[in-house]
């Protein structure tokens, strides 16, 4: 599904990705952890095609397709998801209205009928119940007010509707108690299928215990320098990185 190859990139002149590969297959979960520093947001964001990066070398390809060229919103539309690590404020657009223009501008990238307003809510009410979402959310501004729990729980409500085809969780985990962290994962986990794949960025063991990944990789300035199992998140929390980068 995602293929990186040899990626290098910088910003405003300075490197920051070196020589990256990462191949992630169709119904797989990978957990990319690391220190802080170390390029974990920096790939999140360049898959999603952040332009503030330049690419200086290798290449990203999605279904076999190069997508380095390609503007963020038609990433997007051919099915790339990325749940922010500070999810941003958007007074004045209702969560409603914001889902329906994504969920048809979607639909319409891949040649089908806009969703008709009876079905689309149907729809949302269903995925707010698996959130253990109230549905006056609906009519509440993106993130306006929100807390730090309702704020990722929105990020995975939108990945709920668009149903991506490769979804990117930046540090979901980062703040949320553990009640939340149980309903954020079982969002997770119920989308889990053999036709999609999850990147999940986390600096902790904790939010693997709930959503399990077939592979674990760390990464160390701005290149992948271990990857193996489930395992090796548990050996990371034993031993930190100083035990594991050599």
């Amino acid at each position: 599904m995602l293929k990186i190859k040899n990626l290098a990139c910088t910003i405003n002149d300075t490197p920051v990705l070196n020589g990256l590969n990462l191949n992630v297959k169709a119904g797989e979960v990978h957990a990319i952890m690391g220190p802080n520093g170390s390029g974990k947001s920096t790939l999140a964001s360049i898959v999603a095609g952040d332009e503030k990066y330049t690419i200086t070398n290798g290449d990203i390809e999605l279904f076999n397709k190069s997508i380095i060229d390609l503007a963020p919103e038609l990433r997007a539309a051919m099915g790339v998801f990325l749940s922010f690590q500070y999810p941003v404020e958007i007074p004045g657009v209702s969560v409603s209205n914001f889902i329906k223009i994504a969920v048809n501008e979607q639909r319409k990238h891949n040649g089908l009928d806009p969703m008709g307003s009876t079905e689309l809510l149907q729809e949302m009410k269903k995925n707010l119940e698996l959130l253990k979402m109230d549905s006056s959310f609906l009519s509440r501004y993106i993130n306006d007010g929100f807390s730090g729990g309702e704020k990722k729980r929105n990020e995975i409500f939108q990945m709920s509707m668009l149903k991506p085809k490769l979804a990117i969780l930046d540090e979901t985990d980062s703040g949320l108690d553990i009640d939340a962290l149980k309903i954020v994962a079982n969002g997770v986990n119920s989308l889990r299928s053999s036709e999609n794949a999850f990147i999940i960025i986390t600096h902790y063991q904790r939010l693997l215990n709930y959503i399990k990944p077939d592979h674990v990789h760390i990464l160390a300035n701005g290149s992948i320098v271990k990857s193996a199992g489930p395992d090796l998140a548990l050996e990371l929390e034993a031993q930190g990185y100083a035990g594991i980068i050599k």
